[in-house]
């Protein structure tokens, strides 16, 4: 018995890196491929080593180091803002819904439910955002269209809620005098770290990645967010090599458009990467606790 414990380890533990090596893997070519001269990529391909290091990518970016930096404030506000009022606004829905004493609990757990399988559309959406809110190039049209557009941490919270925190707790803490409000904050709040990580890891990568809001509702350049910044620059490099003539300048001929893809990959995904380790020890058990039905 003991013998096949440790094959099962051993087996466990070969799996799981295989795992992470596909995962990993990606982002080691990525990496790589930015680093490589663009002539080495037509001529031999993407590989994990470069054949030829080059910076040109890297140095084409820094030249719109400014814009980069202001869309960089822009993403960090915007994540910082929306993660916070998302999850408050999470929490405020979730916790009465997971208590049977309150009124209209199920009509609202439909809506919430069906908001999951249906959408008004973008159109809609547009209409709504820009009409009756006024959002259109404000900085909140970046936040608020992801408050409360995921249903699915509401549920995710409300089964942690019901699963994980005493019944017999809340009822001791309304007997010490204790309000809602206070029961909420007090009690209920300190016990939930795990899920209180994992829809705030959730809502940051959300907010982190989000482009479509950006390209919808943002035309002025001060409110670009990283992610439709780097993309727009990508479209200008692939306009300028789409449409070069023959007249064009030898600097426009040798830009390293795949190159340059390759790092806008790299400046928008490396800040979350760092970010991860630091969620991680809470992300898998509050997931595991959330999903318990209640």
């Amino acid at each position: 018995m003991k013998n096949e414990s440790i094959g099962l380890t051993w087996f466990s533990h070969i799996v799981m890196f295989l795992f992470a090596a596909i995962c990993i893997i990606p982002f080691i070519l990525l990496i790589s491929a930015s680093l490589t001269d663009q002539s080495a990529i037509i001529a031999n391909g993407y590989s994990f080593f470069p054949k030829e290091i080059s910076f040109d990518s890297y140095s084409y970016l820094y030249e719109r180091g400014t814009d980069i930096a202001r869309a960089y404030g822009v993403t960090i506000f915007v994540t910082v803002v929306g993660t916070i009022m998302g999850m408050a606004m999470t929490t405020l829905l979730a916790y009465p819904l997971s208590r049977n004493e309150t009124p209209n609990r199920n009509p609202i757990m439909f809506i919430i439910f069906f908001s999951l399988l249906f959408n008004g559309g973008l159109i809609p959406s547009y209409l709504v955002y820009t009409q009756i809110f006024d959002l259109k190039n404000s900085i909140w049209a970046l936040i608020v269209p992801g408050l409360l557009m995921n249903g699915f941490y509401i549920l995710l919270m409300r089964s942690f809620f019901q699963s994980s925190v005493p019944p017999a707790l809340i009822e001791s803490a309304q007997l010490d005098g204790a309000g809602e409000y206070r029961t909420l904050w007090s009690v209920v709040l300190p016990l939930s770290t795990p899920i209180l990580a994992t829809i705030g890891l959730f809502s940051t990568i959300m907010y982190w990645n989000d482009w479509q809001n950006g390209m919808v509702y943002i035309t002025q350049p001060e409110y670009f967010s990283i992610q439709n910044l780097l993309n727009r620059i990508m479209q200008d490099v692939q306009y300028i090599r789409d449409n070069m003539g023959s007249n064009s300048s030898e600097a426009l001929k040798d830009m390293p458009s795949d190159t340059i893809k390759m790092a806008i990959a790299v400046i928008g995904v490396l800040p979350i990467l760092i970010a991860y380790p630091f969620f991680q020890k809470y992300f898998i058990k509050g997931i595991m606790l959330g999903a318990v039905k209640g």
